[in-house]
């Protein structure tokens, strides 16, 4: 869309005083299959079953652990033979109840033949559980006391769940967020032209619908009669407002903004404009990839490892000739095998990221998209209300040969003042920055060509090209080739008149923030190629392209080719991050392998994203990327001690240095594993020295 195809009009202001009324307006969690039953979460519900299960255990694990007589060997102390039931009572309570999630999240593992934490923890729960409970009965000439571990082992994987799952707070309101766009009702104009308020489902193609100043379009149609400026920014992506008259087409969920309209309705339901974005962005979360986290991927190689390791133990002592310690060691080589490390390893360094996330203005919602931030090799920035600021500003004024720019600047800010259309705003907000404006006096405004009003006892116009059209004026020859420069770069032009003689023209464009050139430069300094994605004319982009510095643009692009952009750029080989604000780039956040979405945007695009920067600074990218590193860094150090323990402790639980007489006893195992778990606490604390950068 050119910069000069919508004259600055302010139609139907002047009925108003020149007020306008401007009224307003899941990917599974990481293959765990959370929760009771397992299968797939809603990140609230299951944050509160993990805490719920972890407070019980964690009561119910006391008096287990107090009156186990491997603790009050080491402590010390003798329990009471009228005390020996509370460990197997309560050690069956809590693997029934705490361990509960683990064991149905196995089931749906195992059922997808993804084996992962759920089975892991589940194998070396129920491992402890069987042989405690043999070893509590005296079968198989056990005497194995696990159950101190096994309460413990279950209260820190339930711990370290809740932490994840209070860390993510994972949404999935994409869809809903659409919808909201649209109103509740519609006003339907009868055969007798009197209107009635009714649902929108009750809404058929060729119905007419009144859709008052600063209402929404609640279908797609065709102005029948009237004329206003539409908001139709959250469809286009184009910053403007577009005037909108008899014969064209309105789309539902666009906004009326300074005048009435009567609207014929083409579209309904799943046939609107607005409809099909949802399938877009319904079809790319569903696309997204489902490759496991970086702990799945551990979990599932240990519980193989743990599984060959206790098989191979079994095997090679019976071959031995001794059953029950055949038995003993496989149990112990099983239990150890799953490192409280791993259960925490991730967990930790997770509710660690997103707090100091939270604390830069970094809201996390997908820990996936985190993740990824590390290897992203692309950027791609939508424009308007990311790289700008969504809104015009006068980027420069022009005085005819004896004229004073700042004057004309004044005299244009002095009508503009009655005005509410954004053009106007900006024009007004300039030229105070210079001073007080003179007092301005019979204010109108032109259908299609601007506004005039009497300043200091002269009429002044101000409006683009259709004005000087109606006025039979020619711009002057010094002022031609300054305006031609500017429309060259996708500005509005808007020429200031008094007496009928063009004194001056001023430039409006949409804003570039003042952080974007830093960000885009950081980025490309981390080896981060950035693109910038836009509904603008090609001379808007490549003029914001060119002050940025940008390494490629694509511009004049519809929401379904926004979504293609994406799709393309991921076929080159890029991982890319897509950063927007709007609802048209809701398709291409969820398509993206990182969507990251301007706080200050709209609800869907918040939802549709992995990751919300809280504040307007696109900054707030590179310090996502810089996260991403410092944390998958911990996750692997973290998870390296984890698979170092288990490396060395399985072969010796095994009994590898039987022949030499060294046996690990279970109760070491059990220290060990205690030990790993401090240091993997306080390796992850260790991720809060990270330097975000600026936030300001």
């Amino acid at each position: 869309m050119t910069s000069d195809a919508e004259p600055h009009d302010h139609s139907g202001q002047a009925d108003h005083g020149g007020h306008a009324t401007h009224e307003g307006h899941h990917d599974q969690h990481h293959g765990h299959g959370h929760g009771d039953g397992g299968g797939h979460s809603g990140h609230g519900d299951h944050a509160a079953v993990f805490r719920g299960r972890f407070w019980w255990s964690l009561v119910l694990s006391v008096p287990v652990v107090a009156t186990s007589h491997m603790v009050a060997g080491w402590l010390g102390y003798m329990v009471p033979d009228v005390l020996t039931w509370v460990p197997p009572v309560l050690g069956t309570v809590v693997f029934g109840y705490g361990g509960w999630p683990f064991l149905s999240g196995a089931v749906t593992e195992l059922r997808v033949r993804q084996p992962g934490m759920m089975t892991l923890v589940a194998m070396a729960i129920s491992v402890a559980f069987v042989a405690s409970l043999a070893s509590t009965f005296g079968l198989a000439g056990m005497a194995l006391d696990f159950w101190w571990e096994l309460v413990l082992l279950i209260v820190i994987m339930l711990l370290g769940h809740w932490l994840e799952m209070r860390a993510l707070g994972q949404a999935s309101g994409a869809l809903e967020a659409l919808a909201a766009l649209l109103p509740d009702t519609a006003e339907r104009i009868g055969s007798d032209g009197e209107t009635a308020e009714v649902a929108i489902a009750a809404l058929r193609p060729g119905d007419t619908v009144l859709v008052r100043s600063g209402g929404r379009v609640p279908a797609d149609g065709t102005v029948s009669d009237g004329a206003a400026a539409m908001d139709e920014s959250m469809i286009t992506g184009e910053s403007r407002t577009v005037t909108r008259a008899a014969g064209d087409h309105v789309v539902a969920g666009t906004v009326a903004t300074d005048s009435a309209l009567r609207v014929r309705v083409d579209a309904v339901g799943d046939d609107t404009t607005l409809a099909g974005i949802q399938r877009l962005v319904a079809e790319a979360q569903a696309s997204r990839s489902r490759a496991q986290a970086l702990a799945d991927r551990a979990a599932a190689l240990l519980f193989w490892f743990a599984l060959g390791a206790g098989l191979l133990t079994f095997a090679v002592w019976t071959l031995m000739g001794d059953l029950t310690d055949a038995v003993t060691r496989t149990v112990t080589v099983l239990v150890i095998a799953c490192p409280h490390a791993l259960g925490l390893a991730i967990p930790l360094v997770i509710a660690i990221s997103t707090g100091m996330s939270a604390r830069a203005g970094i809201l996390v919602k997908d820990r996936l998209a985190l993740e990824r931030m590390r290897v992203v090799d692309a950027v791609l920035f939508d424009k308007t209300g990311t790289l700008t600021k969504g809104s015009p500003a006068v980027a420069d004024v022009a005085a005819a040969e004896g004229e004073d720019g700042d004057r004309v600047l004044a005299l244009a800010g002095a009508v503009e003042s009655d005005s509410e259309h954004p053009l106007a705003k900006a024009v007004v907000r300039a030229a105070r920055e210079k001073g007080a404006l003179p007092r301005a006096a019979e204010f109108r405004s032109l259908t299609g060509r601007g506004v005039h009003a009497v300043v200091d006892g002269a009429t002044v116009h101000v409006g683009g090209p259709a004005l000087l059209a109606a006025l039979d004026l020619a711009e002057p020859a010094a002022l031609e080739e300054r305006t031609r420069e500017w429309r060259d770069r996708g500005s509005t032009v808007l020429h200031v008149v008094r007496d009928g003689t063009v004194v001056g023209a001023l430039a409006l464009a949409d804003e570039v923030r003042p952080e974007s050139a830093r960000a885009v430069r950081e980025l490309q300094e981390h080896g981060v190629r950035v693109a910038m994605v836009t509904g603008d004319a090609r001379s808007v982009a490549d003029s914001v392209a060119a002050r940025l510095g940008l390494d490629e643009v694509f511009a004049e692009v519809l929401p379904d080719e926004k979504d293609g952009v994406v799709r393309d750029l991921q076929e080159r080989g890029d991982v890319v991050a897509m950063v927007g604000d709007g609802v048209n780039d809701a398709p291409a956040l969820a398509r993206a392998d990182v969507g990251i979405a301007i706080g200050a945007g709209t609800d869907v695009a918040i939802e549709s994203a992995g990751v919300v920067l809280a504040s307007d600074d696109p900054r707030g990218v590179l310090a996502v990327r810089k996260l991403s590193v410092a944390g998958y860094r911990k996750m692997r150090q973290n998870l390296g001690w984890a698979a170092g323990y288990n490396v060395l402790s399985v072969p010796l639980a095994a009994g590898v240095l039987a022949p030499i007489g060294f046996v690990l006893p279970p109760a070491v195992g059990a220290v060990l594993m205690s030990l790993s778990t401090i240091v993997v606490a306080l390796n992850a604390q260790l991720l809060r020295r990270v330097d975000l950068g600026p936030r300001g």
